[in-house]
């Protein structure tokens, strides 16, 4: 079993609803289990103009390799809708992996860790509340440190969680 660390996101639909969905899929998902999930925030969207996103994060153990499961949580999102439209546009539900262990992998298909998470604070945060003491590969930095050099004031607690 490996560790692996994935985003959640939605703007468009009944966010919360469909989120809450994906993580009971990708936990009766063969070769998944489901370790941890953070809280969900409200957060700004980045790209075009669009709805605010709900972003979240969850830790995996998986029994496959970083391809199938890049494979398998596109599945997933296509199961909710999914339409890529648009570069950085609105979306019912996105899945990103973003941290295998501590592989950095380059395939013109797949990067890990993702290759824009250290500058997310829609990501660092929930990610942070659940895996801060997780190591990021490239920077060798923490979690938790990562997250103290992001603005992190559109990253709203959602209320109900």
């Amino acid at each position: 079993m490996k560790s692996s660390a994935i985003a959640l996101g939605s703007n468009l639909g009944d966010s919360l609803v469909i989120l809450e969905a994906a993580m009971k899929t990708l936990s009766q998902t063969p070769g998944i289990i489901l370790q941890a999930k953070s809280s969900w925030y409200r957060t700004k969207a980045v790209g075009p103009p669009q709805p605010d996103y709900i972003n979240g994060t969850a830790i995996l153990q998986v029994e496959m390799m970083p391809e199938q499961l890049l494979e398998t949580l596109l599945n997933i999102e296509n199961q909710f809708g999914r339409v890529r439209w648009e570069r950085m546009g609105p979306r019912t539900l996105d899945l990103d992996l973003l941290l295998y262990d501590r592989l950095i992998l380059q395939t013109p298909k797949l990067q890990v860790p993702h290759p824009r998470m250290q500058q997310r604070a829609f990501v660092l945060v929930p990610l942070a509340e659940i895996a801060a003491d997780w190591i990021e590969p490239i920077s060798g930095c923490r979690i938790k440190e990562l997250v103290k050099d992001v603005d992190c004031t559109e990253v709203k607690l959602l209320v109900g969680n």
